[in-house]
């Protein structure tokens, strides 16, 4: 019987012509190399058709499940952060020459989307101080990996030092890759919350760092950067880019290669994503940077232009040889970064840290003061800090959400050692009234879960 699909309109005298036009009797032949036991062997369970309201209704339904940070008052970070995104992002974004470009093969019709690849580039420099940017890659942890790839190719040397401080999502994404390309991971331990090396040898090919940490804190990038060039290792530094508006920039610090997420610059949380990761690095490295650079240029007629300069994916040149497959749609998260920064300005950004700055060492302190909570560390910090509690986390932070507030990130989940702490971000959208609020959801939180946790025990 020659039907319709309710989703396609291919029929089935269309599926049978070219099924016999390939020499295959049936659609069943074509899963003939995959082993039985990994088939479902039976029709998708999808149940009754429903009207577009049922569907809708239901899916509402489970969206309201969800909580946002529009429903609490958010201090969670661990490298995502609740930023306040201004329209103007949107207002271009949102424009179909930005929204809808596919990768700019002919330079002479993507004018527009070059030069804003070129004027990223341009912000991601000046933000860490190193001369070379790519026109982004995925999100922060593929960045880290990506900078592991580029010290490979660069050295030849098959063992990384990676700080225990680096994101664990970074971390994990770097052992993956590393595994692969036959390149061992040593992990570099925490002392009183920054790293500490341990001797180095000719065998590492970088050491990995980040600034600030994953405790917050903020690390030696200079002395850690000297070391590594003492054995001719690299040094990379996964880095928060609006704490580089009042930090040493990688680049004067003697950092090889600066990579980091770049969702705090105006791109939303959005359940984790998407966002963007950049990477910078020296000129020395140029030709092994991933991804694609926008250059630059004069045409016939000396008008100023833009082109692709060097551009390693795959679909770009010789798979073999790429080192890299970052999608054409990565770009959009990067328009909105610089469209941010724009936004800011060279005046702004730093306004923004020192706000942050501010709030951070109000919050810090006002935390310490209460009952039950001390400083997991005292080093320097910029927009997030660690506490520890004298009361179970999870629980503390089940009520403060009966509250209102989400009071910081378990660091249990990633540090075993640091089952008891909390780890709290400040951005511009939390208020000095927000703090309070905090502090008060935490005494109360604290105060009720050690008391019944003692009950408990005795």
């Amino acid at each position: 019987m020659c039907g319709v699909s309710r989703y396609t309109s291919v029929t089935e005298a269309d599926r049978l012509a070219m099924l016999e036009q390939i020499g295959v009797g049936a659609i069943e032949e074509l899963f003939s190399d995959i082993p039985p036991g990994l088939r479902l062997g039976r029709p998708l369970a999808l149940g009754e058709g429903r009207s577009e309201q049922e569907v809708y209704d239901e899916l509402r339904a489970l969206a309201d499940r969800n909580v946002s940070v529009e429903d609490e008052i958010c201090f969670v970070g661990a490298g995502m952060y609740d930023h306040y995104v201004p329209a103007l992002v949107d207002a271009i974004t949102s424009r179909s020459e930005f929204l809808t470009p596919y990768t700019p093969y002919q330079p002479e019709v993507s004018q527009g989307t070059l030069q804003a690849m070129f004027e990223y580039q341009t912000a991601i420099c000046e933000l860490t101080g190193l001369p070379v940017s790519n026109a982004s890659v995925y999100e922060g942890p593929s960045a880290v990996a990506a900078a592991g790839w580029v010290s490979r190719l660069a050295n030849g040397r098959r063992r990384l030092v990676v700080s225990r401080g680096v994101h664990p999502h970074a971390r994990e994404a770097l052992g993956t890759l590393a595994h692969a390309w036959g390149v061992d991971v040593t992990e570099a331990p925490l002392r009183d919350a920054v790293t500490e090396l341990p001797p180095l040898d000719e065998e590492v090919g970088a050491v990995i760092v980040a600034q600030p940490n994953f405790l917050g804190a903020v690390e030696d990038l200079e002395a850690i950067a000297a070391a590594a060039h003492q054995v001719g290792a690299l040094c990379i530094a996964s880095c928060d880019p609006l704490a580089l508006a009042l930090l040493r920039s990688p680049g004067e610090c003697g950092v090889d290669i600066a990579v980091g997420e770049g969702q705090m610059l105006g791109n939303r949380l959005d359940f984790g994503g998407p966002s963007f990761g950049f990477l910078a690095t020296t000129e020395a490295l140029i030709r092994r940077v991933p991804g694609r650079i926008a250059g630059e240029t004069r045409d016939v007629d000396g008008r100023r232009g833009f082109v692709l300069t060097l551009q390693t994916r795959e679909q770009h040149i010789r798979r073999e040889r790429a080192t890299s497959n970052i999608c054409t749609a990565q770009a959009l998260n990067a328009l909105a970064g610089v469209i941010y920064l724009t936004w800011l300005g060279r005046e702004g950004i730093v306004e923004l840290c020192e706000l942050m700055l501010q709030r951070t060492a109000y919050a810090r302190r006002r935390l310490a003061a209460l009952p039950g909570v001390s400083l997991l560390h005292e080093q320097p910090v910029v927009r997030e800090f660690a506490v520890a509690l004298d009361a179970p986390v999870r629980e503390v932070i089940d009520r403060c959400a009966e509250l209102g507030v989400n009071p910081g990130y378990p660091l249990g989940r990633d540090y075993p050692e640091h089952c008891d702490g909390l780890l709290v971000a400040i951005t511009e959208r939390r208020t000095r009234s927000d703090i309070d609020r905090l502090a008060d959801a935490l005494a109360t939180a604290v105060a009720a879960a050690g008391a019944r946790h003692a009950v408990g025990a005795g």
